[in-house]
Order: structure tokens, then C-alpha cells, then sequence
């Protein structure tokens, strides 16, 4: 092989390599900006010198407890101070951030604390009682440290040993800690919610976090000082590595317990909220709120929207109301957002509804995402950009997890052929944009065609009265399959299957209109995703309809 004249005398040294780590933003932070403000909540402030402080004391705090390199950390907190301190705190000693679902019961708990191996357990006293069912069911010690928030009213007891700010106490502010050894180096365990089964742990690496935090900022144009609104749940994808990217950027986290609409609205209004994320869900519930709510807001909001791709009727509603709204879409395996449907100055000559069907594309892979294509999933050949041809959604690139915690099966199978398989079937457009069509296992096929449930939801959400749809395939002894439509109603509103069904008809094509509806509260998973797997087990008992 031909000696390469740079492979000689320019070797990685201190005074040009570091591992690239988002821990680095929150002291650039504390150092740049120490006396802006970083945090918010309820009547505490806090500045990004007084976080990073903090962040260090309870890094040095656990390290004098024995936590390090390659162990684990759980947090069952909410959007509150302790966990986004967490996101730095536990990294710069080495160790590994779980961040718990809240919304799990005490087995999963359990499992997720097992599986990842926690030493340490954060836990904020309104989850003090699952907690409590779930540690009898370990079969080893685990440090708990119980987190008590002042803006936190309802019941709950301590559970552990030592108090969140007594721990804080026993830390150095000046605590020295040290980049990982190695950008590969996991930073923290994300557990995907899986419907069989127990679920997978997804690990990140320092350098995936770092690249996500920035591309954040790089596809939604973040200027520096945003007001961030803690609408999204810090424990899904660590915030989709918000708590990373608000630190790039020295902006302020306002946080929020709970997310309700006239909640939002007022932080919005109060705090002058310049960003936000969440599911469609979240967008929805603002999209419908009473016009009061939104009353005193006049500055530009930005939005971003990621998880089931939003209906065009959604979008459209968050654009009537003024919201400027980014739609991504990502999984728990790439960091959450891995790609955006990046908005061009010509789409704004088009009526809404044009443009709310050009942004409902899941669109191009984020900056610093290496691939994002449609393939099939068998001979991993891409499909053209006709935007007819089906393949499999895959991405490849720093932003793409580790793998699997402790599952070489499958990491192996997710990783098949040099991509990450996402399990979500859609097409290639000419544009180069891809869009969902659905996931792989909710297409319908009916008399031999294939009918994409997403489509069939789209239409659904056009309808005045409809707030949330799901469209599964109902066995039928004729087509094989047909679509049957569950549809939660906005409050108030009144509708008929019969009029569910003329309104999908001026929509989709005949065989694609649903030949069941039942109008009910949807299901949801502990993230707040429609449970489509529990509807599955429903069709039986829902009544055909004339079509």
C-alpha cells in the first residue's frame, strides 16, 4: 500500500483532539454567559454559573459514593431543575443516565432498574410510591435519592436515604471532571416502549448527543438565549437532547410538571417562550383549547412536532393559530429527531393546505445525520423517488445508537446491511423528501391492495369533529382485510359513523373508507401513544357499516 505523507508526525494530542461530549456546552455556558439565566421554575431562578455548580456538585457527590465509569444512574423525576442538572451531572462522573418513564408501572420499573444494572435511583416524591413497589422486587441494593419539589403539592413520601439538595451539600461546585475516554463512550440508556415483550435498552454515545444537541440548533435556526418550554418529557429520547442543545445555546429552561394547555399557554405568555417541543398529541390539545387560553400572545412561537406523523389537518391548525411549526421524525434508536422536513421559501406561496401536506413528510435527514433513505428491507436496494414505490425508512450516521443493552440479537437485526431499520414502511418522493406511509405491521390489505392506514387517518383528521383517529385492519371474509376507524371526538362535538363515512368518501378512494367506526377514548401507551395493538384485540366486537 502507497505510504500516506500525512499518516506521519500528525498524531491526536491534548492541543488538537478532545472526545467530542455535550457536556462542554454547559461549561462554555457557565463561563460565556454566567450571569444569564438558565432556569425556571415556578418562583426559582437560576443562572447557567449556578447550574453548572450544582450539575458538579452532584457529580462529585456520587463520585464520593462510588459511581463511575460504566455504571448507571436512573431518574424517575419530571421536568423539573434535578433532572435536567442530572444530564450533566451524571455523565461528567463517568456514569450512565437512565431516565425512567413516569408513566410505567412498577414491573417495568423494576425490569428497566434490573436490565441497566442501576446503582443510583433519582425520584421525585409524586413517583415515590412506584418506586417503593418497585425496588422490594430487586434483588440488590440501589442508592435512592429522594428529589422534593417545592411546586410539588400532592402526596408521596421520601423513600430514600438522603434528600436531593442534602446529596447537593456533600458535593464540590469546583469538581473536576474529565471528558470520556472515548466519544463512544455511552452517555445514557433509553428504554424503547415496546408493546410485547420487555422492553429494549437503547444506549447513546457522548459523541451521538453532542451531534444531535447541535444539529437541534442547526435545523431550527436556534438564535442564542431561546426560552425553551419543558412540554416534552425530559425522560423520552432525554428530551429529544434539548437539555444538551438549551445548554449550546445558553437559554433558558422553563419547566413544567404537568402538560396542560391553559399551563402552556400561560408560560408562553408569562416567560415570553420562543420554543417548545412535543408529540401531535401536545399539538393537538393547544390546537383545540378554548380561545381564551391563548389570549396576550403576540411574539413568534416555534414549534417542533416529531413521533406518529401529524395529519395535515393538525398542522394546519397549529399554523392558523400563529405557531411556526418544524415537523421531524426520529425514534428512540437515533437520539429522537434524525430528520426534518425542511421548509423552502416557495412553499410559502401555497394555501395552508398545500403547505401543511408538503410539511406532513417526514422530509431529509438532519445536518449531521449521514444517511437517510428507502430501501427494501430484504435486498436493501433503494426504491426510486416516484413517491408510489413502498420500501423501509432507514438511517445510517453518528446519530444512530450504540445498539441494544445486553441484546446482540437484536442490534445485529436493526443493523442489518449497514442501516438502521426503523420499521416504517414509505416512499421516496421526487424531491428527494420521504414520507411514512405506515408501520410495517399496520399496512391493510384488502382484495390484494395495499391501504395505509396513515392515509386513512389523514382524512379522518380533516373532519371538524375529530380529535384523535386510528385506523387498524379489521379481518373481513370477502377483502381479507378492511380499515376500522376508532375516533376520539373533540369535546362538545357530535358526529355519525354515516357522516364519518360521506366525509371519507369525498377523500380516499372507495376500498380505502372505513367499514367500521367506533367512537370511543382511544388507548395510549405509557408516552402517549395510541395503542394500536390493544385496538387490534377490539375489532372483533365493532359492527360493519354500509360503505
Amino acid at each position: 500500500m502507497r505510504s500516506n505523507i500525512y499518516d506521519f508526525g500528525l498524531d491526536k494530542n491534548a492541543a488538537n483532539y478532545a472526545p467530542a461530549t455535550p457536556l462542554t456546552f454547559i461549561a462554555r455556558a457557565a463561563e460565556v454567559y454566567p450571569h444569564q439565566l438558565a432556569v425556571v421554575h415556578g418562583a426559582l431562578r437560576r443562572t447557567w454559573r449556578e447550574t453548572y455548580a450544582r450539575a458538579r456538585r452532584l457529580a462529585s457527590a456520587l463520585a464520593r459514593r462510588g459511581i463511575g465509569r460504566g455504571d448507571t444512574v436512573a431518574a424517575m423525576l419530571p421536568n423539573t431543575p434535578p433532572m435536567i442538572e442530572a444530564h450533566f451531572g451524571v455523565p461528567m462522573t463517568g456514569a450512565v443516565l437512565n431516565t425512567l418513564n413516569t408513566r410505567l408501572d412498577a414491573d417495568a420499573i423494576a425490569f428497566t432498574l434490573m436490565h441497566g444494572e442501576a446503582r443510583a435511583v433519582l425520584v421525585d416524591r409524586e413517583f415515590s410510591s412506584v418506586i417503593r413497589q418497585a425496588l422490594v422486587r430487586l434483588d440488590r441494593a440501589v442508592l435512592v435519592i429522594d428529589c422534593d419539589d417545592p411546586e410539588y403539592v400532592g402526596e408521596g413520601e421520601r423513600v430514600g436515604t438522603v434528600e436531593y439538595e442534602d446529596l447537593l451539600a456533600t458535593g464540590d461546585p469546583e469538581y473536576a471532571w474529565e471528558a470520556p475516554l472515548d466519544e463512544w463512550d455511552a452517555i445514557s440508556l433509553n428504554y424503547t416502549s415496546g408493546t410485547t415483550g420487555n422492553p429494549k435498552g437503547v444506549v447513546y454515545h457522548h459523541r451521538g448527543a453532542y451531534l444531535n444537541a447541535v444539529s437541534n440548533v442547526l435545523e431550527w435556526d436556534i438564535p442564542r438565549h431561546p426560552v425553551y418550554l419543558w412540554t416534552l418529557p425530559l425522560f423520552h429520547c432525554n428530551g429529544w437532547c434539548f437539555a444538551w442543545t438549551v445548554a449550546a445555546r445558553a437559554g433558558v429552561n422553563v419547566c413544567l410538571r404537568k402538560v396542560e394547555a391553559r399551563a402552556i399557554f400561560d408560560a408562553i405568555r408569562a416567560h415570553r417562550v420562543t420554543h417548545y417541543c412535543g408529540a401531535p398529541i401536545v399539538h393537538n390539545l393547544l390546537a383545540n383549547a378554548p380561545h381564551e387560553f391563548r389570549a396576550g400572545i403576540a411574539h413568534k412561537v416555534y414549534a417542533m412536532v416529531a413521533g406518529a406523523a401529524p395529519p395535515a389537518a393538525m398542522i394546519a391548525a397549529m399554523e392558523e393559530l400563529g405557531f411556526d411549526l418544524t415537523h421531524t421524525y426520529g425514534l428512540t434508536e437515533t437520539y429522537g429527531p434524525a430528520a426534518v422536513c425542511a421548509k423552502h421559501e416557495a412553499w410559502e406561496t401555497l394555501d395552508v393546505g398545500a403547505r401543511a401536506r408538503l410539511n406532513a413528510r417526514q422530509g431529509v435527514r438532519y445536518h449531521l445525520q449521514e444517511g437517510l433513505t428507502v430501501r427494501d428491507p430484504e435486498t436493501l436496494a433503494e426504491v426510486p423517488a416516484d413517491g408510489e414505490t413502498m420500501g423501509e425508512l432507514m438511517f445510517r450516521g453518528n446519530i444512530t445508537m450504540k445498539g441494544y443493552l445486553k441484546n446482540p440479537t437484536a442490534t445485529e437485526k436493526a443493523f442489518a446491511g449497514g442501516w438502521f431499520h426503523t420499521g416504517d414502511l414509505g416512499v421516496r418522493n421526487p424531491d428527494g423528501y420521504v414520507k411514512i406511509k405506515d408501520r410495517s405491521k399496520d399496512i391493510i390489505i384488502s382484495g390484494g391492495e395495499n391501504i395505509s392506514s396513515l392515509e386513512v387517518e389523514d382524512a379522518l383528521y380533516s373532519h371538524p369533529a375529530v380529535l384523535v383517529a386510528a385506523v387498524v385492519a379489521k379481518p373481513d371474509a370477502r377483502w381479507g382485510e378492511t380499515p376500522c376507524a376508532f375516533i376520539e371526538l373533540k369535546r362538545g362535538a357530535t358526529v355519525t359513523a354515516a357522516e364519518i363515512v360521506a366525509h371519507c368518501r369525498l377523500h380516499l378512494a372507495a376500498f380505502k373508507v372505513p367499514r367500521a367506526i367506533e367512537f370511543c377514548e382511544l388507548p395510549r401507551t405509557a408516552t402517549g401513544k395510541i395503542q394500536k395493538f390493544e385496538l387490534r384485540k377490539r375489532v372483533g366486537s365493532v359492527s360493519a357499516i354500509d360503505v
